[in-house]
């Protein structure tokens, strides 16, 4: 989705002008970096899962789903990074049609990975309604079956989307699209805390007999949501300007900042992980296991 990728090549040049915001430029070694550690942490969270039975379980399935969201969202940057240095050292014919290609397959990664960000979120917040609010019957409601026909589902709609978005990135109604799956998402989660709450005031004394896991779950989805808002609304709001005021000083100096909202992406699929191990002392032992190269039980 090049327009939405790269807006700068679309920016009016006089509005460029008429702002006093210089564009903030951050060298590509530090994207390099930290898309490395997205993706090394979130492999380690997929490795840690598919080798330790313990915790293949539908909630840490429906983690994996968030951690390779973030892992495409990683790889994503990488690629783009070594297509550029590809053409900078003339290997690739500028606006050739292998860079067509290869941009088109970079950009739907970028699309698979917000896409299947805010899916995981929203079947995460699923889960814990159901782990809170229908304990015992949580295992017949949330069946392994299930889980894994949701994340195919999710997963086939996510890459139909993504490819469907790309070839027609240039019609304002895909932008829309795209922008306002982010906020139906946000609407959705907010719906199930509402109606948690309620339920919480009038259920409290059944609430407290629930083991602590249970509401640590509930916790622990409010972080990454957070962590997920913070660090992709400024990129939505961006795309927003871009869109209906590319030549508004004031918006082209929000655009001016494109880098650091693109360095904020990378920076999620950081911080994910990390969430994962402090809040989930089983994922913790698995990390500490794999990290000292001992053998699994």
């Amino acid at each position: 989705m090049k327009h939405i990728i790269s807006p700068y090549e679309h920016t009016n040049d006089t509005a460029r002008n008429n702002s006093d915001c210089p564009d903030v430029v951050l060298p590509e070694e530090i994207f390099f970096t930290i898309s490395i550690i997205g993706v090394l942490e979130n492999l380690i969270v997929l490795l840690a899962v598919i080798k330790n039975k313990n915790l293949q379980s539908p909630m840490y399935f429906f983690i994996c789903s968030l951690a390779i969201s973030d892992m495409l969202g990683s790889l994503y940057k990488i690629l783009e990074n070594i297509l550029i240095m590809l053409r900078n050292r003339g290997y690739l014919k500028p606006r050739g049609n292998f860079e067509s290609t290869a941009d088109d397959i970079i950009d739907c990664l970028f699309i698979l990975s917000l896409l299947g960000s805010i899916f995981s979120l929203s079947v995460i917040a699923a889960d814990r309604y159901i782990t809170i609010f229908h304990a015992l019957q949580y295992h017949s409601i949330v069946t392994m079956r299930r889980t894994i026909i949701t994340l195919a589902v999710i997963w086939i709609f996510c890459t139909g989307s993504g490819i469907a978005m790309v070839i027609f990135s240039h019609h304002i109604p895909t932008v829309i699209t795209f922008t306002s799956l982010f906020p139906l998402m946000l609407v959705f989660i907010l719906c199930l805390y509402i109606h948690m709450f309620l339920l919480a005031r009038s259920h409290a004394r059944k609430i407290s007999t629930l083991p602590r896991a249970n509401m640590k779950g509930a916790i622990t989805l409010t972080i990454l949501l957070g962590v997920f808002i913070f660090c992709w609304a400024p990129f939505v709001l961006h795309v927003l300007l871009m869109t209906f005021c590319p030549n508004n000083p004031y918006c082209v100096c929000y655009m001016s900042l494109f880098q650091i909202n693109g360095m904020l992406i990378m920076c999620n699929a950081v911080i994910d992980p990390f969430i994962y191990a402090f809040r989930s002392p089983e994922l913790r032992d698995a990390f500490k296991k794999m990290l000292s190269c001992n053998r699994y039980q």
